[in-house]
């Protein structure tokens, strides 16, 4: 029970005799107390009732709020959080002023969570995995509140989830598979045995109803490994990552058998995802999915250049962050300046044992002169006191490549150029120490460069050539966005599904299941 000072303190003035009205008001400023944008908002409209008044726009507020917990089910929302028969007891059992202002305020705070929850996520991103730097765009309590009370409270509600056409695609993808749940799924999954064109038996015909029931080929009792299963199986690879070689081997048969539970928890992270991101992502913006190991420049929701990539390796120091950020420019033949950790952790240990080894890299000291190796005793230094900078100058044998796309940020992360090209034909492509490197980074350059060039080819060469470290500023600067999903929507097309490199989306599952969210089959 809170004193009457704090309660008169949240009415702004002095206690006064208690009568209907100022035991409503007062029971009010007394639950309100906990919360000061609650407090200033009730205190600003004189503590009216947004919810328990009795005149039908309150009423339509209730039954538009009672109604809503309806969507927390489909949405991937907890939906034992969000108890409407609980909820209709606690109204019913109101009767007395005290009790309905206790009542308002806790309709308040239920409606602003709802409503949190379900425009821009449940959980904290950063809270659950530290490499993700999201800030998510939380709204302010009075456009919640302000917006309830307009002239359509449910339209309101409705508007709430992400607009974006992924988050309805999502959706429609959710509901779609758990509807199949119900019926049994997809079947017995394959044997973990390699199976190609010509085979035939029982392992083929598994394979083929597992297609069938994924949507992949046309109903059919073939037994055997035909073109048409070929080319389903080779849809089933494009749409899951893999390379697309027609045979189903260890690879394939595992994304086969990943049962449909599994694929229905990683839409609902991919939702909750999407809500960690529900701001504009800017007219032409660049998407890095890095579970997909591609950048794509998308314009206006549509995709105009896409490009192979490779991520950080899956080690604690290494895996790439996610994060948003804006590309202000390219430098073109980029000097590579070693990051302190990889300086530290990587070529002191050679050059401790040999001072002339990586020959390819300038050492300088503080004032940027260049050092004499045979001068340095490297043994007498270590991560901590190591004095000097390695670089190393323009040359397409340089880490970067020719060139690098600059989002400056405070994890050190871009965009770049490599000379290990032939990384670009693995499969899983995380291989770098956190940088984004990208497989058509020319043409990648010819892209950004065409809105404020009619030649841009010819101008990103003639810099190019000159071989001199070259900033090209960014007429407009384009937004980025590092994302991590391992399910993914098509506009015109099935889903598709990701391995979960990182291992995040399982992370983000145990969290969303801890604060309450289900899957049909194990709802109680």
């Amino acid at each position: 029970m809170f004193g009457a000072a704090v309660v008169a303190a949240v009415l702004g003035g002095a206690p006064v005799a208690a009568t209907p009205v100022t035991a409503y008001k007062q029971a009010v400023a007394e639950s309100v107390s906990r919360s000061d944008k609650l407090a200033q908002y009730y205190r600003a409209r004189d503590f009216a009732p947004i919810w328990t008044g009795a005149d039908e726009a309150s009423r339509d507020r209730r039954a538009a709020l009672l109604a809503a917990f309806d969507l927390a089910a489909p949405h991937g929302l907890p939906e034992g959080k969000y108890d409407a028969a609980a909820l209709r007891a606690r109204m019913a059992a109101a009767v007395t002023p005290r009790d309905r202002g206790l009542l308002e305020v806790e309709l308040s705070r239920i409606f602003l969570d709802f409503a949190t929850d379900l425009q821009t996520g449940i959980l904290t991103p950063s809270q659950v995995i530290a490499d993700i730097h999201r800030e998510v765009p939380l709204r302010d309590a009075s456009e919640y509140l302000d917006g309830i009370q307009g002239e359509n409270p449910g339209a309101f509600i409705r508007k709430l989830p992400p607009s974006h056409p992924e988050y309805a695609r999502l959706l429609k993808a959710k509901l779609d598979l758990e509807r199949r749940l119900g019926t049994g799924g997809w079947g017995p999954t394959v044997p973990m045995a390699k199976l190609e064109p010509g085979d035939e038996g029982r392992n083929v015909v598994l394979l083929r109803n597992r297609l069938i029931a994924m949507g992949y080929l046309p109903r059919s009792v073939s037994t055997r490994y035909d073109a048409q299963m070929q080319e389903a199986v080779q849809e089933f690879q494009r749409d899951h990552g893999l390379n697309a070689d027609g045979v189903a081997g260890d690879g394939t048969l595992t994304e086969v058998n990943v049962a449909m539970e599994d694929r229905l928890k990683s839409i609902v992270v991919a939702m909750e995802r999407e809500r960690w991101l529900n701001r504009p992502l800017g007219d032409r913006h660049i998407l890095v999915n890095l579970t997909d190991f591609h950048a794509r420049i998308v314009d206006y929701g549509k995709v105009t250049f896409k490009t192979r990539s490779v991520i950080g390796k899956n080690a604690s120091d290494r895996r790439s962050p996610e994060f948003s950020d804006v590309m202000e420019h390219m430098v073109i033949n980029p000097t590579w300046n070693v990051p302190r950790s990889i300086a530290t952790k990587e070529y002191l240990p050679q050059l401790q044992q040999n001072p002339w080894s990586n020959g390819h890299l300038r050492i300088t000291d503080a004032r940027g002169q260049i050092v004499d190796r045979g001068a340095v005793n490297f043994a007498a230094y270590n991560a901590r006191n190591f004095p000097f900078d390695l670089k190393q100058p323009p040359s397409e044998r340089n880490a970067l490549g020719l060139v690098k796309f600059m989002f400056p940020n405070q994890y050190n992360i871009y965009l770049h150029d490599t000379p290990q090209k032939s990384l670009f034909a693995r499969e899983e492509r995380d291989f770098s120490h956190g940088c984004i490197r990208l497989a058509d980074p020319f043409d990648f350059a010819y892209a950004l460069l065409a809105r404020q060039t009619a030649d841009p080819k010819g101008y990103f060469h003639s810099v190019l050539q000159t071989g001199r470290e070259t900033t090209v500023p960014l007429d407009v600067p384009v937004q980025v966005h590092l994302i991590y999903r391992t399910a993914v929507s098509e506009a015109k097309g099935r889903m598709n599904y990701r391995r979960d490199v990182y291992g995040r989306d399982a992370q983000i599952w145990d969290a969303l299941e801890q604060a309450g969210v289900s899957l049909p089959a194990v709802r109680g």
